[in-house]
């Protein structure tokens, strides 16, 4: 199974963060046997038979939405949180939020468009590409506190850019 670079994130850019660069060569964690299954497993969902496209479709959606913004990705993301919704119910005295998909197929897809509309609604400036593009592709949610994060990760694109600079400062002198 491959070693995903950078995972933890929300849904909406972990998905997004199963392709990456390496070395060259795009790397995808649903092209790995059981890929798929691992990868719902992380987020506590059943290994949906038939998830595997409606996935690849979302991801590609919102990395559209995140790299082309406008009418034709936001078309797209709409076209796939048309097939769920969320409804309001009272359980044990509370408040709940039940989810309805129409195909089961698509729950998995689903949970990443809305949680991408999540993240717009909280933060949306927090939603940010590894500064290291085009070497790393990866997407995070800045959580820290002043918002200035600039690498999906500090040991490996943050120890590679202040190389590079140290090298080049080297080179110059």
């Amino acid at each position: 199974m491959l070693q995903r670079p950078l995972s933890g994130e929300p849904i909406a850019l972990d998905l997004l963060n199963t392709t990456w660069p390496d070395r060259g060569v795009q790397q995808d964690v649903f092209d790995e046997p059981r890929g798929i299954g691992v990868w719902l497993a992380e987020w506590g969902l059943p290994d949906q038979p038939g998830a595997e496209e409606p996935l690849r479709h979302t991801r590609s959606v919102l990395r559209e939405l995140l790299e082309r913004p406008g009418d034709p990705a936001e078309r797209a993301l709409n076209a796939v949180l048309e097939r769920g919704r969320l409804r309001p119910e009272l359980r044990q005295g509370g408040p709940e939020e039940v989810i309805e998909v129409g195909e089961p197929s698509w729950r998995p897809a689903w949970l990443a468009a809305y949680g991408y509309l999540t993240l717009l609604r909280a933060r949306p400036e927090r939603i940010k590409r590894c500064s290291a593009y085009p070497v790393c592709t990866l997407y995070f949610d800045d959580t820290t506190r002043n918002g200035t994060r600039r690498w999906c990760s500090m040991e490996t694109c943050g120890n590679r850019a202040k190389a590079a600079r140290h090298y080049r400062r080297e080179r110059s002198t």
